[in-house]
């Protein structure tokens, strides 16, 4: 059989690293694009012999052109596409308003701006039938934030949700399946920045009915399943990943 090719973005560091790295493992060939050219070197090394990286910002057009040209010369065509670029920035009810819409579209824009353009430019290049693309959501999106500033991020990964599920529709007929994933808190990201206190993350595990916050291999586990054969009659789901704390 002829080796699969996935993309992730944003697969320099977190849960896009994982997932590279667990569809490496799978024998996959991989390419990484994120923002900062020194991280992506070394999430490469990481995943592996073999692995391309591409620096690029997602929600820029042009930016998106010129990296999907080098990613459709270099790679062919694409089974496996994950969208998990992005990052949030603190805006709340009480923001200033100038401040809140600078900040509003930068987290519009990263988040859900870049999902939409990658996955359009991408699609000339995805396996039909039998390609993925697989989606990355949050918690935020489906209940909110347990604490104040969330109002850009929960926003962007509505829409992504959304962006998800309309896709599914439109390239079922070409057998590909469009996904999302929905996480809850995972510890073990550069997602907060220097992280939150402790405390913080104990009250978070104390409030889930698994009792534990989220790893990064949770996420991958399951964008490996989504991504597989198994997994050839679902799309147009968002899976959500949070250890109950929907329901804790």
């Amino acid at each position: 059989m002829t080796q699969r090719t996935a993309i992730i973005t944003g697969g320099s560091s977190g849960i896009g690293l994982a997932i590279a790295q667990q569809l490496a493992q799978q024998d996959y060939r991989i390419a990484i694009v994120a923002r900062d050219p020194q991280r992506l070197q070394q999430a490469a090394r990481q995943i592996g012999p073999g692995t391309r990286h591409y620096a690029a910002d997602l929600s820029r057009r042009g930016e998106v052109e010129e990296v999907v040209a080098r990613l459709a010369e270099d790679l062919g065509t694409v089974d496996v596409l994950v969208n998990n670029a992005g990052f949030t920035r603190v805006i709340a009810a009480d923001t200033p308003l100038a401040q809140a819409e600078r900040e509003w579209d930068a987290v519009i824009e990263g988040n859900l701006k870049s999902t939409f353009l990658f996955t359009l430019a991408m699609l000339p290049h995805l396996r039909k039938p039998g390609g993925r693309i697989i989606n990355l959501s949050s918690i935020a999106a489906q209940c909110g934030s347990g604490s104040p500033g969330a109002l850009g991020y929960s926003a962007a990964k509505a829409g992504v949700q959304g962006f998800t599920l309309n896709l599914a529709r439109e390239l079922g007929p070409q057998g590909i399946t469009v996904n999302a994933i929905a996480p809850g808190f995972i510890a073990d990201t550069r997602f907060f920045g220097a992280g939150l206190p402790q405390e913080r993350i104990d009250a978070i595990a104390a409030e889930t009915p698994l009792a534990r916050t989220g790893r990064v291999e949770d996420i991958a586990a399951a964008a490996l399943w989504l991504a597989s054969e198994q997994a050839s009659f679902i799309t147009g789901t968002i899976t959500s990943i949070n250890g109950g704390a929907r329901v804790g």
